[in-house]
């Protein structure tokens, strides 16, 4: 067959990986598959327990991987400092920036303007300030991808939900106008907006999410991983602008 390449997928090996928020939900199923393809991965989150639990499941891939992790919160410039400083000592360059970093939130008519201002600075902001300092160290190979993890809120745009709702719609002007300022650099982007997926940023019980993925109405963490590895792994002529996944009986 002629140009068999053609039909098999971009390697991610020795990709070197950054994933916001990679100790729960999606950031941590995308960290073990990246892992599992044979990236190198840093991970970061605020809390220990949940970086130490996927810091162990990385580990236990059969793979030749790195992996590294970190405590730090995207809203504290701070820690961004710090998280970069460590790429630069680790991997030196970066390949890929997966934003995934999230908080839950619902109206606008709940809690004051710190509340709103955190979940802005984590959810938006945070993936600005990742974005620039990913950029910047990729400017100089001309060549990289940055992965948002939006969600479809940004469409459906649920009653009662209007400070989540305006932060993920945030992303999504911001992807599509970062594409237009990076293509000519050699620079992906990529939006992944999932429906409802059974991470802890739910209001329902483990068992209650269990039901609702076997009945097809709830997406897993795992599923969202893919679609991250699905753009990654496209050859360099080929853009994935933005993916929209929902369970197959969401109808909204």
């Amino acid at each position: 067959m002629e140009n068999l390449k053609n039909y098999l997928p971009e390697s991610l090996e020795g990709k070197k990986v950054l994933i916001s928020g990679g100790t729960t939900g999606i950031g941590r199923a995308t960290a073990v598959t990246l892992a599992a393809a044979g990236a190198h991965v840093l991970i970061f989150g605020r809390h220990r327990p949940e970086l130490d639990e996927t810091m162990d499941l990385i580990k236990g891939i059969d793979r030749p991987t790195q992996c590294f992790g970190m405590v730090a919160d995207v809203a504290d410039p701070e820690d961004i400092k710090r998280i970069f400083e460590v790429i630069d000592i680790q991997f030196g360059f970066l390949d890929v920036l997966v934003n995934n970093a999230a908080v839950a939130y619902q109206s606008v008519m709940e809690g004051s303007y710190p509340d709103w201002s955190y979940v802005i600075q984590t959810n938006l902001v945070g993936y600005m300030a990742c974005t620039y300092e990913a950029v910047n160290r990729m400017l100089p190979r001309q060549s990289g991808h940055i992965v948002n993890i939006g969600s479809m809120s940004a469409d459906v745009r649920e009653q009662g939900s209007s400070v989540y709702v305006a932060s993920k719609s945030g992303i999504q002007g911001f992807s599509e106008a970062l594409r237009k300022e990076l293509n000519e650099q050699g620079i992906k982007v990529t939006l992944i907006e999932p429906g409802a997926t059974a991470t802890d940023m739910q209001k329902l019980s483990a068992e209650e999410m269990k039901e609702k993925v076997n009945a097809m109405e709830m997406l897993e963490a795992e599923d969202i991983a893919m679609a991250v590895h699905y753009a990654l792994s496209q050859p360099k002529r080929t853009d994935v602008v933005s993916l929209q996944i929902r369970p197959h009986l969401q109808l909204i």
